[in-house]
């Protein structure tokens, strides 16, 4: 049995597409953490051999899985990918058409059984056999839909394909190939979206949070300029008062839940993005301090083609002190740096170009 194995492929589709038609540096940012969200599903002790692009080979030598557990592997794996791609469509900032249509993507899964072995060339593992031939040859095939898994007669032999899920309906099919015919057994994946609940996490700025200071400034540039302007980390320096650089430390992608350290006048802050939400002629986000004592809240409204107001709330913890002790020590001065760095974004804003 040592050159005997399960081949598993998880493959994403839609990603030639989505690279050729969308921004390059965030589609690969997307696809690089879905890759990352399906190895660390894997619960059932799969080997990586390699990532192929929008695909990984898994495998895993010894003898014939048991099918329900492998369909446990396939659940987790088809649920954890759109879990996170449902995620990211909520709390994404981004407008740009990879962001936008990443929820679009989908998910296959290949299963075969077979003969194949590992060699090794360098630091890298491959694996070689004509049954890697075959799984591969199987990522080609009629299925008109492309959530699926697919299961080919050396996986099935006596057993049969039912009990997994209520819902679950298999289809046959054969793939033909210069080396003859290679049926194969399928079964929609597309109801498994249903076990995905809502994403309740990170709500807007909480009631327990009392508004300190409110300042509000026009703008002669559009929602989605002044949008990039205020909410990427990357101008952050360029207009916030008292900011002298900005390093981001988790999610390069811009979302609800990045974090980045301001390097300040007088030392270090850690903030993180705590709320977003997106209309055509609102948005609204927020940033909140490590501990969760103090807020930012945003609020963008596009008055016409070319003018944008920006409203700026900043909120604290509720507790009749510290509100006190803020209002006679620190409000003045923050208000001021504040109203120093509205009238930053004017030359700001007229720099960039969507």
């Amino acid at each position: 049995m040592e050159n005997r194995g399960l081949l598993f492929i998880p493959d994403i589709s839609g990603f030639t597409r989505f690279v050729n038609e969308t921004e390059i540096g965030h589609s690969r940012l997307i696809i690089q953490e879905l890759l990352e969200i399906l190895i660390n599903a894997n619960e059932t002790g799969l080997e990586i051999s390699e990532i192929e692009g929008d695909a990984i080979l898994f495998y895993k030598f010894g003898g014939i899985p048991d099918l329900e557990a492998l369909y446990k592997q396939v659940e987790k794996m088809f649920c954890e990918f759109h879990r996170h791609l449902v995620a990211y469509d909520r709390h994404r900032f981004c407008q740009c058409k990879a962001c936008v249509s990443a929820v679009d993507l989908t998910l296959k899964v290949i299963t075969h059984y077979g003969e194949f072995a590992g060699y090794n060339v360098k630091n890298f593992n491959k694996l070689i056999g004509k049954d890697i031939i075959v799984a591969h040859q199987l990522l080609k095939n009629d299925i008109q839909q492309h959530e699926y898994w697919l299961v080919t007669n050396s996986l099935v032999q006596d057993h049969a394909l039912s009990g997994y899920a209520q819902w679950m309906e298999w289809d046959s099919s054969v793939k033909q190939t210069e080396n003859g015919e290679i049926p194969f057994h399928y079964t929609q994946l597309s109801r498994l979206k249903d076990q995905i609940g809502p994403d309740e996490s990170l709500q807007p700025v909480p009631a327990e949070k009392a508004a300190m200071i409110t300042l509000r400034r026009e703008y002669a540039t559009d929602i989605i300029t002044l949008f990039h302007a205020t909410g990427d980390f990357n101008y952050r320096h360029r207009w916030l008062d008292g900011v002298k650089a900005v390093e981001q430390v988790s999610h390069f992608l811009p979302r609800v839940g990045m974090k980045c350290r301001c390097t300040l006048e007088n030392g270090e802050a850690m903030v993180y993005s705590s709320s977003y939400s997106y209309q055509e002629n609102r948005i609204e986000f927020s940033e909140t301090d490590e501990k969760g004592s103090a807020t930012m809240y945003y609020v963008l409204e596009a008055m016409g083609d070319s003018r944008t107001r920006l409203t700026l709330t900043y909120y604290l913890k509720r507790n009749w002190i510290r509100q006190v002790l803020f209002s006679l020590q620190r409000k003045k001065k923050m208000e001021e740096s504040l109203r120093k760095s509205l009238m930053n974004l004017d030359a700001l804003v007229k720099e960039i170009k969507i």
